[in-house]
């Protein structure tokens, strides 16, 4: 019998879960997202975890508002590379028309900001096509590993290990 041989450590983590196309699915959608961060060491709270949470805030809203087709759900994806920091969100819905975004320099009077929003704070972000009807809405974010109660190094010098900014 051959030796087996040593595998090394996953380095990608991920979560998938789908949720109803309504603003009771994007909240919980939301949740879920802050609840599996802390779970891979982006502690609840923090800076990194806020901002993928807005960032999936975003992109659940849009596929329950904008992306909804009656009977149909959205599923979020994340995936966590702990050997780059990266986290991609992605939610994929059935409605098959592609997110069109203000440019910044256009006045948004009413909606449409979320988009702003999700490509200042992403790395990068795009869309697309999906197996089957609609589309993948996606975003990337780099989280920097903080010190939260003995969870970790300090990489992040901007960050007071139990205080606020300053």
């Amino acid at each position: 019998m051959p030796a087996s041989q040593a595998q090394g450590a996953a380095t990608v983590s991920a979560f998938v879960q789908g949720f109803s196309a309504t603003r009771r699915g994007a909240r919980l959608a939301r949740r879920l997202a802050t609840l599996q961060l802390d779970l891979w060491g982006v502690p609840c709270g923090g800076l990194d975890s806020d901002v993928v949470t807005l960032l999936v805030a975003e992109l659940a809203s849009n596929a329950a508002l904008h992306g909804r087709v009656p009977g149909r759900d959205f599923e979020l994806r994340l995936h966590y590379d702990v050997t780059t920091g990266v986290v991609r969100i992605e939610v994929s819905d059935t409605h098959p028309e592609r997110p069109n975004p203000p440019k910044p320099e256009e006045e948004v009077l009413e909606g449409g900001r979320g988009l702003l929003l999700v490509a200042a704070l992403a790395l990068r972000w795009g869309v697309d096509d999906r197996k089957g009807p609609g589309k993948a809405v996606w975003a990337e974010y780099a989280v920097q590993r903080e010190v939260v109660r003995g969870r970790g190094p300090e990489t992040r010098p901007d960050r007071a290990l139990n205080g606020p900014l300053e």
